[in-house]
């Protein structure tokens, strides 16, 4: 099985691991936004999702969180889709 390169864990609110494979990284407005798949291997179907960094310089760890306001999705999704030329990110 060929794994995508960066995965990533991470912890929910309730405490549950989720695993996601990180398929790009932009930054916008000195905010970093990663897009990341649940799919496994490159060519598996997925739901995909923008995750928005929200740490402070003192956290210890990486606080990110699902981008959900539009205007914002919509801007950040074809920031990505410019970036990886065969995608395309429905909002």
């Amino acid at each position: 099985m060929d794994e995508m390169k960066n995965k990533v864990i991470f912890i929910t609110d309730d405490h549950e691991e989720v695993e996601f494979y990180v398929l790009e990284q932009t930054k916008l407005n000195g905010c970093t936004y990663l897009l990341v798949t649940d799919a496994q291997e490159e060519d598996e179907e997925g739901d995909a999702y923008i995750l928005k960094d929200l740490s402070k310089d003192t956290d210890e760890a990486a606080l990110y969180d699902i981008v959900e306001d539009e205007n914002e999705l919509e801007l950040i999704a074809k920031i990505f889709e410019e970036l990886l030329d065969d995608i395309e990110i429905e909002t």
